[in-house]
């Protein structure tokens, strides 16, 4: 199970940290906020 993310200098990101609870996790944002990237960035 996933429970943290890291992510550093990927694309607009320069750096991101993201605690993941146990059950259904959302990312949510408007358009161009990054959601894609994130999940780009992990797989």
């Amino acid at each position: 199970m996933l429970t943290e993310i890291h992510i550093k200098n990927f694309a607009i990101i320069e750096q991101l940290q993201v605690s993941l609870q146990p059950g259904f996790n959302v990312l949510t944002g408007e358009t161009g906020a990054g959601k894609s990237i994130v999940i780009d960035a992990v797989g």
